[in-house]
């Protein structure tokens, strides 16, 4: 992990973490094989540092939890989803630029 501020989300603690966060949550979802994925580590980093204190980043990889992606229907990965009371605002498939990245954090 590069940051600080990013958070490792399991299928045990992601009630606690991210369902019950005082702040929205933006989880991604990742695995060590995936080139993507590593790809736009650095840009959620960059997210979790710029908005540390209004949003909570979280990281969970997809096959050491096979829980919680199930339950969220996630197929492909990175995705990253959005929750706010601990609710699903929005969800992004692939890795994409931080401008984008940006603009989907801000619905949160």
């Amino acid at each position: 992990m590069a940051s600080n501020k990013v958070h490792t989300a399991t299928d045990a603690n992601f009630e606690t973490e991210c369902l019950k966060s005082q702040i929205p949550v933006l989880v991604d979802f990742w695995a060590e094989w995936c080139g993507p994925c590593r790809a736009l580590a650095p840009l959620v980093d960059q997210v979790a540092e710029e908005n540390h204190g209004k949003l909570k980043v979280m990281k969970m990889n997809v096959d050491e939890n096979p829980e919680t992606p199930a339950k969220y229907g996630i197929r492909g990965i990175p995705t990253l989803i959005l929750l706010k009371n601990g609710e699903l605002v929005d969800q992004l498939v692939g890795s994409v630029p931080k401008n984008k990245l940006d603009q989907f954090v801000t619905r949160a």
